[in-house]
Protein backbone atom coordinates (compact mmCIF):
# COMPACT_ATOMS: atom_id res chain seq x y z
CA UNK A 1 0.00 0.00 0.00
CA UNK A 2 1.28 3.52 -0.75
CA UNK A 3 2.53 5.50 2.24
CA UNK A 4 3.40 9.11 2.99
CA UNK A 5 7.17 9.62 2.80
CA UNK A 6 7.46 13.42 2.95
CA UNK A 7 5.30 16.43 3.72
CA UNK A 8 6.12 19.85 2.25
CA UNK A 9 4.89 23.11 3.75
CA UNK A 10 6.12 26.65 4.21
CA UNK A 11 4.54 29.65 5.95
CA UNK A 12 5.56 31.93 3.06
CA UNK A 13 4.73 30.86 -0.48
CA UNK A 14 7.79 30.31 -2.73
CA UNK A 15 10.29 30.07 0.16
CA UNK A 16 12.27 27.00 1.24
CA UNK A 17 10.10 24.03 2.17
CA UNK A 18 9.76 22.57 5.66
CA UNK A 19 9.35 18.82 6.07
CA UNK A 20 7.39 18.23 9.27
CA UNK A 21 6.57 14.75 10.52
CA UNK A 22 2.91 15.72 10.90
CA UNK A 23 0.45 18.25 9.52
CA UNK A 24 -3.15 19.02 10.36
CA UNK A 25 -5.29 19.10 7.23
CA UNK A 26 -8.36 21.33 7.39
CA UNK A 27 -10.87 22.05 4.63
CA UNK A 28 -8.71 24.94 3.37
CA UNK A 29 -5.47 22.92 3.43
CA UNK A 30 -2.60 22.29 5.83
CA UNK A 31 -2.75 24.54 8.89
CA UNK A 32 -0.15 27.32 8.67
CA UNK A 33 0.82 26.54 5.09
CA UNK A 34 1.35 29.53 2.77
CA UNK A 35 -0.31 32.16 4.94
CA UNK A 36 2.07 34.72 3.46
CA UNK A 37 3.32 35.49 -0.03
CA UNK A 38 5.37 38.07 -1.91
CA UNK A 39 4.12 40.78 -4.24
CA UNK A 40 5.83 43.40 -6.38
CA UNK A 41 5.44 47.15 -6.11
CA UNK A 42 2.13 46.99 -7.96
CA UNK A 43 0.69 44.29 -5.70
CA UNK A 44 1.11 41.49 -8.22
CA UNK A 45 2.13 37.98 -7.20
CA UNK A 46 5.50 36.72 -8.40
CA UNK A 47 5.37 33.85 -10.88
CA UNK A 48 7.67 31.65 -12.95
CA UNK A 49 11.42 32.20 -12.81
CA UNK A 50 10.95 35.50 -10.92
CA UNK A 51 10.43 33.34 -7.83
CA UNK A 52 13.85 31.67 -8.10
CA UNK A 53 15.72 34.01 -5.68
CA UNK A 54 12.96 33.57 -3.11
CA UNK A 55 13.31 29.78 -2.96
CA UNK A 56 16.41 30.00 -0.78
CA UNK A 57 14.75 32.15 1.89
CA UNK A 58 13.96 30.19 5.05
CA UNK A 59 10.71 31.31 6.69
CA UNK A 60 9.54 30.47 10.21
CA UNK A 61 6.25 31.55 11.73
CA UNK A 62 5.66 31.40 15.48
CA UNK A 63 1.87 31.25 15.50
CA UNK A 64 1.65 31.57 19.31
CA UNK A 65 3.24 35.03 19.14
CA UNK A 66 2.31 35.70 15.50
CA UNK A 67 5.94 36.46 14.72
CA UNK A 68 7.59 35.79 11.37
CA UNK A 69 11.31 35.31 10.74
CA UNK A 70 12.93 35.28 7.28
CA UNK A 71 16.52 34.07 6.90
CA UNK A 72 18.02 35.26 3.64
CA UNK A 73 20.90 33.49 1.87
CA UNK A 74 23.08 36.60 2.29
CA UNK A 75 22.94 36.18 6.07
CA UNK A 76 20.36 38.87 6.72
CA UNK A 77 17.64 37.89 9.20
CA UNK A 78 14.36 39.81 9.22
CA UNK A 79 11.97 39.22 12.09
CA UNK A 80 8.88 40.97 13.33
CA UNK A 81 5.19 40.93 14.00
CA UNK A 82 3.25 39.20 11.25
CA UNK A 83 -0.03 41.10 11.64
CA UNK A 84 -1.13 42.35 8.24
CA UNK A 85 -2.26 45.91 8.86
CA UNK A 86 -0.90 47.56 5.74
CA UNK A 87 -2.28 48.25 2.30
CA UNK A 88 -5.29 46.18 1.24
CA UNK A 89 -4.69 44.11 -1.90
CA UNK A 90 -6.74 41.96 -4.23
CA UNK A 91 -4.29 39.55 -5.87
CA UNK A 92 -4.81 37.29 -8.87
CA UNK A 93 -4.10 33.65 -7.91
CA UNK A 94 -4.64 31.58 -11.05
CA UNK A 95 -7.82 33.45 -11.86
CA UNK A 96 -9.02 33.75 -8.26
CA UNK A 97 -9.32 37.17 -6.64
CA UNK A 98 -7.58 36.77 -3.27
CA UNK A 99 -7.98 39.49 -0.62
CA UNK A 100 -4.83 40.20 1.37
CA UNK A 101 -2.98 42.94 3.25
CA UNK A 102 0.63 44.03 3.21
CA UNK A 103 2.61 43.19 6.37
CA UNK A 104 4.21 46.39 7.61
CA UNK A 105 7.76 46.54 8.94
CA UNK A 106 11.31 46.18 7.63
CA UNK A 107 10.42 43.42 5.17
CA UNK A 108 10.35 45.42 1.94
CA UNK A 109 13.74 47.11 2.30
CA UNK A 110 15.72 43.93 3.02
CA UNK A 111 13.82 41.72 0.58
CA UNK A 112 14.09 44.24 -2.24
CA UNK A 113 17.81 44.72 -1.69
CA UNK A 114 18.32 40.96 -1.75
CA UNK A 115 16.18 40.33 -4.88
CA UNK A 116 17.28 43.41 -6.80
CA UNK A 117 13.71 44.63 -7.32
CA UNK A 118 10.74 45.62 -5.18
CA UNK A 119 9.45 42.77 -3.02
CA UNK A 120 6.72 43.25 -0.43
CA UNK A 121 5.34 40.76 2.07
CA UNK A 122 1.59 40.14 2.13
CA UNK A 123 -0.73 37.94 4.18
CA UNK A 124 -3.99 36.42 3.01
CA UNK A 125 -7.19 37.48 4.74
CA UNK A 126 -8.58 33.92 4.56
CA UNK A 127 -6.53 30.82 5.47
CA UNK A 128 -5.72 28.67 2.47
CA UNK A 129 -6.11 31.36 -0.18
CA UNK A 130 -2.38 31.41 -1.04
CA UNK A 131 -2.31 27.76 -2.04
CA UNK A 132 -2.47 27.06 -5.76
CA UNK A 133 -5.74 25.90 -7.30
CA UNK A 134 -6.68 23.25 -4.73
CA UNK A 135 -5.73 22.76 -1.05
CA UNK A 136 -3.99 19.39 -1.53
CA UNK A 137 -1.37 18.18 -4.02
CA UNK A 138 -0.05 14.62 -4.33
CA UNK A 139 2.84 13.02 -6.19
CA UNK A 140 4.53 9.63 -5.97
CA UNK A 141 8.26 9.06 -5.86
CA UNK A 142 7.75 6.44 -8.59
CA UNK A 143 6.50 9.18 -10.91
CA UNK A 144 9.52 11.34 -10.10
CA UNK A 145 11.84 8.38 -10.69
CA UNK A 146 10.20 7.72 -14.07
CA UNK A 147 10.55 11.38 -15.02
CA UNK A 148 14.23 11.23 -14.07
CA UNK A 149 14.77 8.05 -16.08
CA UNK A 150 13.05 9.56 -19.09
CA UNK A 151 15.34 12.57 -18.73
CA UNK A 152 18.49 10.42 -18.70
CA UNK A 153 19.26 10.71 -14.99
CA UNK A 154 20.88 7.81 -13.11
CA UNK A 155 19.49 9.17 -9.84
CA UNK A 156 16.05 10.65 -9.25
CA UNK A 157 15.79 14.41 -9.12
CA UNK A 158 14.58 15.89 -5.85
CA UNK A 159 10.78 15.62 -5.75
CA UNK A 160 10.79 18.87 -3.77
CA UNK A 161 11.03 20.79 -7.05
CA UNK A 162 7.31 20.08 -7.50
CA UNK A 163 6.46 21.56 -4.08
CA UNK A 164 3.69 19.03 -3.47
CA UNK A 165 2.00 18.83 -0.09
CA UNK A 166 2.22 15.02 0.09
CA UNK A 167 4.89 12.78 -1.44
CA UNK A 168 4.16 9.04 -1.52
CA UNK A 169 6.09 5.81 -1.93
CA UNK A 170 4.84 2.35 -2.88
CA UNK A 171 3.04 3.40 -6.08
CA UNK A 172 3.47 2.54 -9.71
CA UNK A 173 4.64 5.47 -11.88
CA UNK A 174 1.76 7.94 -12.25
CA UNK A 175 -0.60 5.70 -10.32
CA UNK A 176 -1.90 8.86 -8.62
CA UNK A 177 -3.35 9.92 -11.99
CA UNK A 178 -5.65 6.90 -11.91
CA UNK A 179 -7.23 8.11 -8.66
CA UNK A 180 -8.88 11.11 -10.33
CA UNK A 181 -12.54 11.19 -9.34
CA UNK A 182 -11.95 8.89 -6.35
CA UNK A 183 -11.44 9.49 -2.67
CA UNK A 184 -8.28 8.45 -0.83
CA UNK A 185 -7.72 8.12 2.89
CA UNK A 186 -4.42 9.66 4.02
CA UNK A 187 -3.88 9.10 7.71
CA UNK A 188 -6.97 10.50 9.44
CA UNK A 189 -7.95 12.67 6.46
CA UNK A 190 -9.94 11.84 3.33
CA UNK A 191 -9.14 13.63 0.09
CA UNK A 192 -11.09 13.72 -3.18
CA UNK A 193 -8.52 13.45 -5.96
CA UNK A 194 -9.10 15.81 -8.87
CA UNK A 195 -7.30 16.93 -11.99
CA UNK A 196 -3.58 16.68 -12.76
CA UNK A 197 -1.40 19.65 -11.84
CA UNK A 198 -0.11 21.83 -14.70
CA UNK A 199 3.59 22.52 -14.27
CA UNK A 200 5.63 25.68 -14.82
CA UNK A 201 9.26 26.65 -15.30
CA UNK A 202 9.95 26.65 -11.55
CA UNK A 203 10.11 22.82 -11.70
CA UNK A 204 13.28 23.06 -13.79
CA UNK A 205 15.11 24.59 -10.82
CA UNK A 206 16.95 22.77 -8.04
CA UNK A 207 14.77 23.39 -4.96
CA UNK A 208 17.83 23.96 -2.75
CA UNK A 209 19.79 26.36 -4.94
CA UNK A 210 17.28 27.82 -7.37
CA UNK A 211 19.65 26.93 -10.23
CA UNK A 212 18.20 25.40 -13.39
CA UNK A 213 19.45 21.81 -13.45
CA UNK A 214 16.87 19.62 -15.22
CA UNK A 215 14.66 20.16 -18.32
CA UNK A 216 11.53 19.08 -16.48
CA UNK A 217 9.01 20.57 -18.89
CA UNK A 218 10.56 19.24 -22.08
CA UNK A 219 10.88 15.76 -20.54
CA UNK A 220 7.22 15.79 -19.48
CA UNK A 221 6.25 16.93 -22.97
CA UNK A 222 8.32 14.18 -24.60
CA UNK A 223 6.93 11.20 -22.70
CA UNK A 224 3.55 12.40 -21.34
CA UNK A 225 2.51 14.82 -24.04
CA UNK A 226 0.48 18.01 -23.76
CA UNK A 227 -2.99 18.09 -22.23
CA UNK A 228 -5.83 20.54 -21.81
CA UNK A 229 -4.95 24.14 -22.57
CA UNK A 230 -1.37 23.36 -23.66
CA UNK A 231 -0.62 22.03 -20.16
CA UNK A 232 2.30 19.88 -19.06
CA UNK A 233 0.91 17.86 -16.16
CA UNK A 234 2.57 16.08 -13.26
CA UNK A 235 1.01 15.04 -9.94
CA UNK A 236 -2.61 15.61 -8.92
CA UNK A 237 -4.78 18.05 -7.02
CA UNK A 238 -7.14 17.15 -4.20
CA UNK A 239 -9.92 18.61 -2.07
CA UNK A 240 -10.44 17.83 1.60
CA UNK A 241 -13.49 15.66 2.25
CA UNK A 242 -12.67 14.91 5.88
CA UNK A 243 -10.11 16.93 7.84
CA UNK A 244 -7.57 15.14 9.97
CA UNK A 245 -3.96 14.57 10.88
CA UNK A 246 -1.45 13.26 8.33
CA UNK A 247 1.90 11.86 9.42
CA UNK A 248 4.94 10.53 7.61
CA UNK A 249 4.44 6.75 7.35
CA UNK A 250 0.65 6.96 7.16
CA UNK A 251 -1.01 4.74 4.54
CA UNK A 252 -2.55 6.27 1.43
CA UNK A 253 -5.58 4.13 0.68
CA UNK A 254 -7.81 4.68 -2.39
CA UNK A 255 -11.45 4.11 -1.39
CA UNK A 256 -14.15 2.44 -3.47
Amino acid sequence: MPTVVRLNVTPVKSTALHNPERIMLESHGAVGNREFFFVDGGGRRFGGSRKAPLMQIRAEHDSSEDRLTLRLPDGIVISGRAAAGGEALTVNFYGRAVPAHVVEGDWEESLSRYAGHTVRLARVDRPGDATDERPVTLVSLASVEELSRQGGRDRPVDAGRFRMLVEMDGCEPHEEDTWSGRQVRIGEAVVAVGDPVPRCVITTLDPQTGVRDFPTLSVIRAYRGVAGDNELQFGVYGDVVRPGSIMVGDPVEPLD
